[in-house]
C-alpha cells in the first residue's frame, strides 16, 4: 500500500512537471497572494520559470500574512520590489497595506514604472511621502482597472494623461479637486464604473456645483460624499447607489437608462433621477426622509419596476403614508415589496384604501422599529391585496426589558399572525428579529 502510495505521488508530480508553463502561470495567478506564490513557484525549476515569465497576478496585503505587520515600511518596500522585479508580465497588482503609515515614493514609482506596460489592474491604497502622481505613471497604458485610497490626485490633464481602456476607477479617501474629477472622466472615454468612497472634494470659491460628464458610465457608487450640488451627465447610467451622504441637490440628466437605484442614509434637498424612468426595476431606499407624493411622481413612470424597498423611511410631512392603491396602480410588475415605517393609527387606514390588488407580489417583507396593535392590522390588509403571495417576513426590534404592556402587544400580535397564517395556509412565513 505504501509503494502504491507513492508511485501515486510520483506520477501527480510528474503529471505536474509535463504542464505547460502557461497553464502553471495561471495556477500561481489564481492563488494571488504574494507568499503563497512564491512558496508554490519553488516547487521545481518550471514552475519557477513560469512565475518569472508567466504570472500575471499578485497580491501584497497585510490580512492574508500577518507578518506583514511585522516588517518596517523599508523592509515591506524591499520585499515588494524583489518580489515585482522578478515578473516580466504582471497583468494585476494589488497592494493593500492597512497598517503601514506610508510608503517613500521612490520604490512605488518604481514598481510602476515597471509593470505599467502590462498592467491591466492596479489596487494602491498606501499613502507616499511625497506624493505620487499615479495619474501620470499609468496614463496612456492599457489599464482597465484603477483602485486607488489614500492618495491625491492633482492636475489632471486629460490630452497627456488619457486612460483609453479604464473601465474601472475608485477612488477612497482621495484627495482631489471637482475639476480634476471631472477631467478625469473625460481621460477615461470607456468609463464603466465609478466608486466614489469619502473623497476629499475641493471646490474652487467660484464653484458651487460638482459637475461630471461620462456619457459611457453605467454604474455609480457614491458614499460619504458632502456637497452642495452634485450634477452627473450620464446618457448610460444603469445603477445609481448613495450611501451617507449630504446633498443640497443631486441630479442626473441622461436618457433614461437607469434600472436600479439605491438609497441608504441620505439628506438632499432636492432629488432629480430626470423625467425618464421607465427602465427602472429595483429602487431600494432606507433611513432617508421622503415627502411620499414628490417621491412617488418621481418614478411613477417605472411600469416595470419589480422590486420596491421603503426601509425605516421617514415622512416629510407626518400625515404621509405610504399607500398601497398607487403602488398596485403604478407599478404592475411590481413582485417584491418591502415596507417599514413608523405607523399611525389615524391614517393607517387610508394607506390601505383602493381595491387593486398587487398581483405580481410574490415575497412582502415588512417591519417595524416600535410595534404597536397596527402594525398586525396593517400586515392583514396587504396580505388581502397580495392575493399570489408566496412569502412573507416580518422584521423587528426586540428590546431586552419590556413592560407589561409591550408585551402584552407582541402577544397580541403573534395571536394575530397565526390567525392569518390559517387563512393563508399557501404563505411561507419568516419571522427576522433583532
Amino acid at each position: 500500500m505504501l509503494s502504491s502510495g507513492n508511485n501515486n505521488c510520483s506520477q501527480f508530480s510528474l503529471g505536474m512537471e509535463n504542464l505547460p508553463v502557461e497553464v502553471i502561470g495561471n495556477i500561481l495567478s489564481q492563488l494571488r497572494a504574494a507568499r503563497d506564490v512564491v512558496i508554490a513557484s519553488a516547487t521545481c525549476r518550471k514552475w519557477r520559470e513560469a512565475w518569472r515569465n508567466h504570472l500575471h497576478t499578485i497580491s501584497f496585503n497585510s490580512y492574508d500574512w500577518p507578518f506583514y505587520r511585522e516588517l518596517t515600511p523599508t523592509s515591506l518596500e524591499i520585499l515588494i520590489t524583489q518580489t515585482i522585479f522578478q515578473t516580466t508580465g504582471l497583468q494585476c497588482l494589488s497592494i493593500f497595506m492597512d497598517d503601514v503609515d506610508e510608503f517613500s515614493a521612490a520604490p512605488v514609482i518604481a514598481w510602476l514604472m515597471y509593470t505599467r506596460d502590462t498592467l491591466r489592474k492596479l489596487h494602491y491604497n498606501v499613502r507616499t511621502t511625497p506624493n505620487v502622481n499615479v495619474i501620470d505613471k499609468c496614463g496612456r497604458k492599457r489599464l482597465e482597472v484603477l483602485s486607488l485610497a489614500h492618495n491625491s490626485i492633482i492636475g489632471v490633464e486629460p490630452s497627456y494623461q488619457r486612460f483609453p481602456c479604464l473601465k474601472s476607477l475608485s477612488l477612497s479617501y482621495v484627495s482631489i479637486s471637482a475639476l480634476d474629477l471631472s477631467l478625469m472622466l473625460t481621460a477615461c472615454p470607456k468609463l464603466e464604473i465609478l466608486a466614489l468612497v469619502n473623497p476629499d472634494i475641493a471646490m474652487s470659491d467660484a464653484q458651487a456645483t460638482m459637475e461630471l460628464i461620462s456619457p459611457s458610465l453605467k454604474d455609480l457608487y457614491v458614499e460619504a460624499v458632502s456637497l452642495d450640488k452634485f450634477i452627473l451627465e450620464a446618457d448610460s447610467l444603469e445603477n445609481l447607489c448613495m450611501r451617507d451622504c449630504t446633498l443640497e441637490l443631486f441630479e442626473i440628466i441622461g436618457k433614461g437608462s437607469l434600472r436600479v437605484l439605491k438609497i441608504d442614509d441620505v439628506s438632499v434637498i432636492h432629488l432629480d433621477i430626470g423625467e425618464n424612468t421607465e427602465n427602472l426595476e429595483v429602487v431600494d431606499v432606507s433611513n432617508f426622509t421622503i415627502t411620499w407624493p414628490k417621491f412617488c411622481n418621481m418614478i411613477s413612470k417605472s411600469s416595470n419596476l419589480r422590486r420596491l424597498r421603503l426601509w425605516s423611511v421617514v415622512f416629510d410631512d407626518e400625515d404621509e403614508v405610504v399607500d398601497v392603491e398607487t403602488i398596485s396602480v403604478c407599478f404592475p410588475q411590481l413582485s417584491h415589496l418591502s415596507l417599514s415605517y413608523d405607523l399611525r393609527d389615524e391614517i393607517l387606514n387610508y394607506g390601505l384604501q383602493g381595491s387593486s390588488h398587487l398581483v405580481n407580489v410574490v415575497v412582502l417583507e415588512l417591519g417595524w422599529t416600535v410595534i404597536t396593535d397596527s402594525f398586525s392590522v396593517w400586515v392583514a390588509g396587504l396580505l388581502e391585496r397580495c392575493p399570489n403571495l408566496k412569502k412573507l417576513v416580518i422584521h423587528g426590534v426586540v428590546s431586552e426589558a419590556k413592560n407589561h404592556e409591550e408585551c402584552q402587544i407582541l402577544a397580541s400580535f403573534t395571536s394575530s399572525i397565526v390567525n392569518l397564517m390559517r387563512k393563508h395556509m399557501h404563505v411561507e412565513i419568516q419571522f427576522e428579529y433583532e
